[in-house]
């Protein structure tokens, strides 16, 4: 009976002494999370002991880590600033709509200079890299949850969608910066205000841009390959314009097979055959209808046709060999 009641006693404090720990090292988290502008936890070889390898599982809490480079950041193939700064985003918008509530779900970074024996301890040979250490997580290395290659191309969305089908935690909506500041819009708003008067003057006696035909045309033009190019998708994704070759470094990529990625001098290569065939039926409906010489007009229109078939054929190539969706040329049946 006695020796029941000492055991009794000793596993009480030892269970007082693991929530103490556990609490300690929540407080902790939260601590470097508060210290953090973006709310992710840098963490190095000392902190990923800490917080990872020497507390038993399952633990308390939840780590979502992004594995960094800072001497690969300048390479565009790896886009690592910018999806550090998307994951920075995600993280400071889930901190901010779980203000209320004790997720303990931690953002965290691991730079590799800083960290090699991390990187080992989690496998990581390539980058970028993100892994989800849950609570039940034993081997860093076989039992982490791994983001897929793939979605790192619409990062963000994708990156919401992992945590969520992985944590079954909500994410909320993500809280993007202003695209200018408060004081910036005060400027423009106080030299809109200066010039408008001057503005007006020139509006109302007819000597703007704005009256100008050909500044209309040339927007007109502009406005057409920006749409047929896939500018927007550039600009939006961050897409890089071409990508080093990583088994070549001097040989650059222009073109990227597969359907979820498109570099921006392909778009621009697309939209330059595509604004050739524009301005060639322009050329046709606004300017050839005025030539009076029939031999010139047909030239011309054999001209337009063969380049304007010409172009579009080189599209549908394009897209046959990234898709590899075969569009195919037929003939209606009533003509054999």
């Amino acid at each position: 009976m006695g020796n029941f009641f000492i055991l009794s006693v000793i596993s009480f404090f030892l269970v007082i002494s693991k929530a103490e720990s556990e609490s300690e090292l929540i407080a902790d988290l939260f601590a470097l999370q508060s210290e953090s502008k973006s709310g992710v936890i840098h963490l190095d070889d000392r902190a990923v002991a800490r917080f990872l390898t020497s507390p038993k599982t399952p633990r308390p809490y939840s780590l979502l880590i992004f594995f960094d480079a800072v001497q690969l950041r300048n390479k565009p193939d790896l886009r690592l600033r910018q999806l550090s700064q998307e994951f920075a985003l995600v993280a400071s918008s889930f901190i901010a709509n779980h203000n209320s509530t004790n997720p303990k779900l931690f953002f965290c970074d691991i730079e590799f200079r800083e960290s090699q024996s991390s990187f080992s301890l989690f496998g990581v040979v390539s980058l970028p890299s993100i892994y989800l250490v849950g609570r039940s997580t034993k081997s860093l290395k076989d039992d982490s949850e791994r983001m897929e290659q793939g979605d790192f191309t619409r990062f963000t969305d994708s990156l919401v969608d992992f945590i969520e089908s992985r944590t079954k935690l909500t994410v909320g909506p993500i809280h993007h910066p202003p695209i200018i500041s408060r004081t910036q819009t005060g400027i423009i708003l106080g030299f809109f205000l200066i010039w408008s008067p001057f503005a007006a003057k020139k509006m109302l006696s007819g000597e703007t841009m704005l009256h100008n035909p050909r500044v209309w045309l040339s927007g007109a033009i502009f406005i057409y390959f920006f749409s047929v190019s896939g500018t927007m998708h550039t600009v939006i994704r961050k897409m890089p314009m071409f990508l080093m070759d990583r088994e070549d470094p001097e040989r650059l990529i222009f073109f990227y097979r597969g359907t979820g990625m498109q570099l921006g001098l392909e778009g621009f290569a697309a939209g330059f055959l595509y604004t050739i065939v524009g301005l060639l039926l322009a050329f046709v409906t606004h300017v050839l209808v005025y030539v009076k010489d029939p031999k010139a007009q047909r030239v011309a229109m054999l001209f337009s046709i063969f380049v304007s078939f010409w172009a579009v054929r080189q599209v549908i190539f394009l897209d046959n060999w990234k898709t590899g969706y075969a569009i195919h040329g037929f003939w209606p049946s009533s003509w054999y």
